[in-house]
């Protein structure tokens, strides 16, 4: 069992996060990003004799998964005149329907999607991103898009790819498989019969690629099988761990329930808008688990008690505001899964507190019933935070098309707002750039990075108003 505890950070690494801040370029450069590192045998061995045996057993896992996707699709191809060009490009995770009325799930276009999701499941249970799903995969035809970023990459970039054919096969990245098994399950309540059937067996195969893709202590990878880099990390980045233990919670109860539709978080809404789509009508649906067998129903059970110690082991801490000591705080966006200590995504997202993604884990602590005091403490210290890190009476100004790009300046009235990374050892606003320089100013970014990423978020505002209905739901006090 993984010990819950606050994840406190050893003197090589404060040394190493020291050396990140302090890197003089100039004025306005204060350190340089470092790459996240791979989940290796070799890291692994470096463990203490009683710790390796789960890791190797899911290295040994993942290998062998990767293997078999691989063989699935040779076999796939045997005796094909022409290799089908890679699918076309989309929005997938972020544009299926989810939280539709109960009639949609009964009609054939409910039904026409949920046999083109059939079709790019992978061997493995999970799926790709970025897919336009608009057709089914055909025979042959690999599982995922190129996945590539619309920038070039040299081969140092930290997100360049280890092969560029086999790339985000099945990942957890951008919503993806979680939004998959979330509409099989809706399917699955809507058709309750003989027609539903194919949409269950592949939720159950969604199921199992979660339990095998979990750590073994209880995070969950941005991609699995394994592809090294900050892919090996665990991500809460799009709500990785988060959305993976809920869709295991409705697995071990094995029941219908009932699922609330959620404020659409700003990623999709903006892909939305540029797709010319009107958003769509939200309504509570009905997702349906009873399907899942008992022995699957205890191992997600037991995957997501494990969730809650990864979350738990992994919230941070930061200087006291009266300089004694430290206090607990929020989430990385990745951390590594052997240490636990944050580490970087791409060039421009560097170790430290990220707010958004921390909103999401309150968020999901908050839904939790009959939360345990460490829970209630984790709760009650990321509002805290919340609070405190919060900026008012700036705003971005202009917009990503006009001259110059849109600037970040004061605005009488605007706010709150919170910067999407936070320094580890300051605990102040940081900003990456494609060439992993890190800055105190988002205005000293590249015109590039500054227009093309979420430097700054109102994500924590609705989970502090949550808090404050939380409070009153459990009775608790904050202190």
């Amino acid at each position: 069992m993984l010990s819950v505890r606050t994840l406190t950070l050893s003197p090589r690494s404060i040394a190493r996060l020291m050396a990140l801040f302090v890197f003089p370029l100039h004025a306005s450069v204060i350190g340089m990003n470092t790459p996240a590192q791979s989940l290796t045998e070799a890291r692994v061995m470096a463990l203490p004799a009683s710790q390796r045996g789960p890791w190797l057993a899911y290295l040994k896992q993942s290998q062998a998964q990767m293997a078999a996707d691989k063989a699935a699709l040779a076999k796939e191809r045997e005796g094909l005149a022409e290799v089908p060009d890679l699918p076309k490009q989309g929005g997938s995770g972020r544009a299926i329907p989810l939280h539709r009325d109960a009639e949609f799930y009964k009609s054939a276009e409910a039904r026409k999607i949920g046999d083109i999701i059939l079709s790019f499941q992978t061997p493995g249970g999970g799926w790709s991103k970025n897919l336009a799903m608009t057709e089914p995969r055909a025979k042959g035809q690999i599982y995922a898009t190129a996945n590539l970023p619309p920038t070039p990459q040299p081969s140092d970039d930290y997100d360049y790819p280890k092969d560029e054919k086999w790339h985000y096969i099945s990942t957890l990245d951008n919503d993806a498989t979680n939004t998959e098994l979330h509409f099989l399950v809706e399917l699955s309540a809507a058709l309750p019969g003989h027609e539903g059937d194919a949409y269950r067996a592949s939720a159950l195969r969604g199921f199992e690629y979660l339990l095998k893709a979990q750590f073994p202590n209880g995070g969950w990878p941005q991609v699995w099988p394994l592809e090294g880099g900050y892919h090996d990390a665990i991500t809460y980045n799009d709500d990785a761990v988060t959305e993976s233990a809920e869709i295991l919670a409705g697995v071990a109860k094995a029941a219908k329930t009932t699922n609330e539709p959620e404020e659409m978080d700003p990623a999709t809404v903006e892909f939305l808008k540029a797709q010319g789509r009107t958003l769509p009508e939200q309504h509570a649906v009905t997702e349906d688990y009873s399907f899942a067998p008992p022995a699957m129903r205890a191992r997600a059970k037991a995957a997501v008690a494990k969730a809650l110690e990864c979350i738990l082991a992994t919230q941070l801490s930061v200087p006291s505001a009266d300089g004694k000591g430290k206090v607990l705080a929020v989430w990385a966006q990745q951390n590594d899964p052997l240490t636990l200590e944050p580490v970087s995504a791409r060039n421009y997202e560097m170790p430290a507190l990220s707010s958004g993604e921390s909103a999401s884990v309150m968020q999901y602590l908050m839904e939790l019933d009959h939360p345990s005091p460490a829970v209630v403490k984790a709760i009650n210290a990321a509002a805290a935070w919340f609070e405190a890190a919060k900026v008012t009476g700036y705003a971005w100004v202009g917009g990503r098309g006009t001259p110059g790009g849109r600037v970040w300046k004061p605005q009488p009235g605007a706010g709150p707002m919170w910067a999407r990374y936070y320094s580890l050892t300051t605990d102040k606003p940081i900003f990456g750039d494609r060439d992993k320089t890190i800055h105190d100013d988002v205005m000293d970014l590249s015109l590039e990075r500054r227009n093309g990423y979420s430097w700054w978020g109102a994500a924590p505002a609705r989970a502090l108003r949550e808090y404050d209905e939380w409070k009153k739901k459990q009775g608790v006090l904050s202190k």
